[in-house]
């Protein structure tokens, strides 16, 4: 069994929000394999009380309120924060309140608790993490592992407004405190995750099925689709399909068989406005190579993947 804390900036439930963080969640709830143990909020989709609220909901939604929720930082580390939106979603009934305290103290507790145990599966921006680890330094080594959903590391963005990978960007100074932890990391980043991706026809299949969060989430799907769509007009990959980032590092966990992965040694821009972000991965080829700080997916079995996240979303 895997036990895991997972640390998301979730907006699914609001209409024509981000899906992949409420199917990450979703995909570990229903995974023999894996134990959900808390999960921590973070500014970066959305503001951090309608990412706690919205992660409540969906706990809710999915009978699991005996996982506890944990507030976190409301802004990041640069001092970008997202601000809240006009209106939020109306809770799904059965939700409960977030549990006292603040994310980053809970991680370091639960972390130091038990040692080599626990693995934190980071996929929103990594103030919370940061913060632990200059908290207590040791929960670096402490930490079964940290799964990072960030970073690209092979390509490139390819769009001047943002020009590292969305969570990078949000907390380039955040991300650049765990790289430098020697906590052990791996990253599933955009290179990977932008290949594994719900069409509008798997969104219509989960919208038609009588389970409530499989009909639930098929709507979300393609209300996304929509948004990305006129997101990006020139970008054909966000034609009718949507990615499932931040799912797929939970299938890092499941299944890490589908991913092929390599060690590197990966540092983050931290100061340019044009380069913020951007993380660059020494692939250690060269004749005296630096030392690994991490493992970085670079391959996926894409098929496979979608073919699992679909059997375990019909069976919630």
């Amino acid at each position: 069994m895997t036990r895991i804390l997972l640390d998301t900036d979730l907006a699914m439930g609001a209409p024509g929000s981000d899906v992949d963080d409420g199917f990450a969640l979703a995909l570990a709830l229903s995974d023999p394999g894996l134990s959900v143990e808390m999960v921590t909020t973070v500014n970066g989709n959305t503001d951090v009380d309608t990412a706690t609220q919205l992660t409540l909901d969906l706990l809710a939604r999915l009978n699991r309120t005996d996982v506890p929720v944990v507030r976190g930082a409301n802004a990041s580390l640069a001092g970008w924060r997202h601000d809240p939106p006009a209106s939020r979603s109306v809770p799904h009934p059965g939700a409960v309140e977030a549990q006292p305290g603040y994310a980053a103290v809970h991680l370091v507790e639960r972390v130091l608790a038990e040692p080599a145990a626990l693995t934190i599966v980071a996929i929103g921006p990594l103030t919370n993490v940061a913060l632990a680890l200059a908290l207590e330094p040791v929960v670096a080594a402490s930490v079964r592992e940290i799964v990072v959903m960030g970073g690209v590391f092979l390509e490139q963005t390819n769009t001047l407004r943002l020009p590292g990978e969305y969570n990078a960007w949000c907390d380039p100074v955040a991300m650049a405190t765990v790289l430098a932890s020697g906590a052990p990391l791996r990253f599933v980043g955009l290179d990977v995750t932008r290949r594994v991706r719900l069409t509008r026809q798997d969104a219509a299949r989960l919208a038609e099925s009588d389970r409530e969060f499989a009909s639930f989430a098929g709507e979300r799907t393609d209300e996304w689709i929509t948004v990305k769509e006129r997101q990006n007009p020139g970008d054909p990959r966000e034609h009718g399909s949507c990615a499932m980032h931040d799912a797929l590092a939970v299938g890092a966990l499941i299944r890490p068989e589908m991913i092929s992965w390599r060690d590197a040694f990966v540092q983050v821009e931290t100061g340019s406005a044009v380069t913020r972000g951007v993380m660059v991965a020494d692939l250690l080829t060269s004749a005296e190579p630096p030392v690994a700080n991490c493992e970085i997916a670079v391959s996926v079995d894409s098929s496979a993947f979608i073919d699992l996240f679909l059997e375990r979303m019909f069976e919630l």
